[in-house]
């Protein structure tokens, strides 16, 4: 007790690493059968579930519910770029240890985010950090700024992904939930692509219209059966989807590549316009499809469909004259060896419905695209 009081005085002397090996050794009793246990834990043969975007993070009561937890929901919690109505990018849900203990089939859940602070000895999850990331993973780690992180598979369940956040203090583990989002976000979205694909592809695949896309376009894509073309000319491809609340879109044109300039913001918002106004309207007169990029912002980067240098395009469109609006992703792929460019757009009109995993569904289609 006098060594872990003593320990918990030089915390804040900058010498955090040289105690907290002597403070592992005290744990060696606990974990030093632990090795293979944890291997077969991270054996699961359960099979994990859970909704897409779904994260479960896991910390203790006072992490959730202070500074760290504010971070936590800043940025995971964020708005979904870009939607009519604001969507988070993840759902976020707390769970401690103590909530394992009480439900274990939430072990069998699909993701999960373990956040410690491992200046805190008596933390259960510093514990569970310790001993599921190792010592000498935790330093090599943190040896540059104090913070690491980690990532494992199939710990409680197969198909789990558990991203382990860490850091030597409070204010470096804030450090570490910032700057780590991007990289983490990926990770937990390309998680996620396995459920998306069997959700787009639920019914299977239509084979025949993706052929007749090829011999119109020249574009390999997997096309989900229940899409149909509402259009289908030798330059342009428009094909839906139509349910009971939400009529989704997909629309594949071809445009002469003239110049540099069309390959930017103003280039790409351009394209889309033209072709918002040429091919959509709604049953009354005059009306047509626009970029709406005064109540929400256009965004755009560059990006890479299949190895093609593409640029990509988000945020919301309206119907000029009628009331009527939705979310768009917009790709506008250049080949260098091609005369023309491909762009893809997919929009949505889904009244009153949320749209986030949607959209996430269409761009992923999207992206299946060789051209």
């Amino acid at each position: 007790m006098q060594m872990i009081n003593k320990l918990k005085s030089d915390l804040s002397s900058g010498r955090f690493w040289s105690y907290f090996l002597l403070f592992s050794l005290l744990l060696l009793n606990v974990f030093s059968c632990a090795n293979e246990a944890v291997q077969k834990s991270f054996e699961a043969e359960k099979n994990a579930f859970g909704k897409i975007n779904r994260v479960n993070v896991l910390c203790d009561k006072d992490v959730w519910e202070g500074p760290l937890g504010d971070s936590i929901r800043f940025y995971y919690g964020a708005a979904y770029p870009i939607l009519p109505q604001p969507e988070p990018i993840f759902d976020l849900r707390h769970i401690t240890l103590e909530d394992l203990r009480k439900d274990p089939l939430r072990k069998e859940l699909r993701t999960y985010i373990v956040v410690g602070n491992l200046a805190d000895q008596d933390s259960e999850t510093t514990a569970l950090i310790l001993k599921d990331v190792g010592l000498e993973k935790i330093r090599a780690a943190s040896a540059d700024n104090g913070y690491g992180n980690s990532v494992a598979r199939n710990k409680w369940a197969k198909g789990q992904t558990i991203v382990y956040l860490y850091a030597d203090s409070e204010e470096k583990l804030i450090d570490n939930i910032t700057n780590s989002f991007s990289a983490v976000a990926k990770r937990l979205h390309q998680a996620d692509e396995k459920i998306i694909d069997a959700t787009a592809f639920f019914n299977g695949e239509n084979v025949s219209l993706a052929s007749e896309i090829n011999a119109l376009m020249g574009v390999k894509m997997r096309i989900p059966e229940e899409f149909k073309p509402a259009m289908k000319e030798a330059g342009i491809v428009w094909l839906r989807r139509e349910t009971s609340e939400a009529s989704s879109n997909i629309i594949l044109q071809k445009i002469p590549y003239t110049d540099q300039a069309q390959l930017s913001r103003e280039g790409i918002k351009a394209i889309r316009n033209e072709m918002g106004k040429t091919y959509v309207s709604s049953t009354l007169p005059d009306t047509y499809m626009r970029i709406n990029d005064v109540d929400l912002p256009l965004i755009v980067e560059t990006t890479r469909v299949n190895g093609d240098y593409a640029l990509e395009a988000r945020g919301i469109w309206d119907i000029v004259n009628d009331f009527m609006g939705g979310a768009f992703i917009s790709y506008l792929v250049y080949d260098p060896g091609k005369k023309e460019l491909l762009f893809m757009d997919a929009f949505v009109h889904a009244p009153g419905k949320e749209k986030r995993d949607l959209m996430q569904q269409l761009d992923y289609i999207l992206n299946t695209a060789q051209y």
